[in-house]
């Protein structure tokens, strides 16, 4: 299998500029980076780089509620109207914290992605470094009218873990980041984890790069993305980490290091009743986690993001102990080679079923 994830990624070297890492529980199966981190001084990518993660921060966020779940601070079936005040909103009262934890609100976006809207154009007409905190995000999107009803469909959401960073700072009367970062990234080893501001030093972090391209796609220049989203991270999205780390975050989870075995299993388990059909089978959301089940069987649960020149995806097979990250700071092809490396998984996980009989 090693050997197979090497060609795969000397295919796509060459246009990919970020890292990669695939472990099972005897360790690193393989390992590489490639790539600019600064094209300014042509810094190359390494294994210690740290990258934006966009959505994949979201997972950070589900953990940190699912800890205070286990703490007795929440119950998952909470209306967050009793939690925080949403008064003058167009927030329905009725909204649960599994609700936004699942995309099943129904609450408006800021950015309706789902429906080809630009994140960034949210900065064309107000400055990106106006938003630096969870309360910064409500004007843009508490007062429009929800998509639906809540419980009653499923829609990708940003603004739902806004929300439930607002829900945490409410009940622990700490910033979200410190939460997190004391609660979540401390306990589980993840020392090259953390939120860096884009007027802040930070070691070692990439900087992204979006491409800027001609009438007939191809490539002009490159152009860095520090406008096109808020300057630090949040609830919803844009914590630094590296792929060393996010194999530590899932293996910290399963070994039962951050939560209990019976919280571990809320977010390693699927939560809606809403699903649909994918290529490798029927896709679910959970409370963060997006799964893919197929012929019966728990195939794949994992967190995708993506920015202007930022892409990250965290995947888990439970039923092979592999997991597979990636992080890139340049728009290109992660998502090409990452569903090349994920037919290698597939094809071990259908191999596992038919050798016990499935």
């Amino acid at each position: 299998m090693k050997k197979k994830f090497e060609a795969i990624f000397s295919q796509f070297a060459h246009c990919f500029s970020g890292a990669c890492l695939v472990s099972d529980e005897t360790g690193v199966l393989f390992s590489a980076a490639s790539g600019l981190a600064n094209r300014d001084h042509n810094i190359p990518n390494t294994m210690d780089t740290l990258f934006d993660t966009a959505s994949v921060t979201k997972l950070f966020t589900a953990a940190a509620i699912i800890k205070l779940a286990e703490q007795g601070l929440l119950r998952l079936d909470d209306r967050i109207a009793k939690i925080i005040d949403l008064s003058g909103t167009k927030m329905p009262p009725d909204i649960t914290i599994e609700q936004l934890l699942n995309h099943t609100s129904g609450i408006a976006d800021d950015a309706d992605e789902q429906a080809g809207e630009e994140y960034s154009a949210l900065f064309v007409d107000k400055p990106n470094y106006a938003i630096r905190n969870c309360i910064d995000f409500l004007p843009q999107f508490a007062y429009k009218q929800p998509n639906f009803k809540a419980g009653t469909d499923v829609r990708y959401n940003n603004c739902a873990f806004v929300l439930l960073g607002l829900v945490l700072e409410a009940l622990t009367e700490t910033d979200y980041r410190t939460f997190v970062a004391e609660h979540i990234f401390k306990p589980c080893g993840m020392e090259h984890t953390r939120f860096y501001a884009k007027d802040e030093v930070c070691l070692n972090a990439a900087e992204g790069y979006f491409a800027v391209t001609g009438e007939d796609g191809s490539l002009v220049k490159w152009k860095k993305n520090i406008y096109s989203y808020p300057p630090i991270g949040t609830a919803d999205g844009g914590a630094f980490t590296t792929v060393g780390d996010l194999n530590i975050f899932i293996r910290a989870l399963k070994n039962g290091l951050l939560l209990s075995q019976e919280y571990v299993r809320l977010l390693f388990t699927p939560h809606c009743m809403f699903s649909r059909q994918y290529k490798f089978g029927t896709w679910r959301t959970g409370d963060g986690f997006e799964f893919l089940d197929s012929n019966g069987q728990a195939f794949c649960m994992y967190k995708e993001g993506g920015n202007a020149g930022v892409d990250a995806i965290c995947s888990y097979y439970p039923r092979l102990d592999i997991c597979l990250s990636m992080l890139a700071n340049q728009d290109g092809s992660l998502w090409t080679m990452y569903n090349e490396m994920q037919k290698i998984v597939y094809e071990a996980f259908k191999q596992d079923i038919l050798g016990f009989g499935g």
